[in-house]
């Protein structure tokens, strides 16, 4: 996991400048009434539940210092900036965990 907590510094760059080309509209994904994998990863890690998920796939990804720079995109739009180091495996699990997440 070392190595994918390096490529998110890797791709901070490149995600800041697609961060500012997202719309984003935090109630849109906080509409859904559980968290899911759709979500910005800002979203997720704001709900306990979901980042509880995150941080089992993806230790430390809650106080990464680029999570500025990744934390209004999804996965999908971080992965093909992740130099092969977040895997659609790696999306695949997330999303089953969370599905997997008791409605509030």
């Amino acid at each position: 996991m070392t190595k994918f907590v390096a490529a998110f510094v890797a791709l901070a760059l490149v995600a800041g400048a697609a961060h500012s080309a997202v719309p984003q509209d935090p109630s849109s994904a906080r509409q859904d009434a559980k968290p899911n994998i759709g979500w910005t990863i800002g979203d997720l890690l704001a709900n306990e539940k979901s980042r509880a998920v995150l941080e089992k796939h993806i230790p430390g990804i809650s106080d990464h210092p680029a999570r500025p720079q990744f934390e209004g995109l999804t996965f999908d739009q971080v992965m093909p900036l992740a130099n092969g180091e977040l895997t659609q495996e790696m999306i695949d699990a997330i999303d089953a965990d969370l599905k997997a997440l008791p409605a509030d």
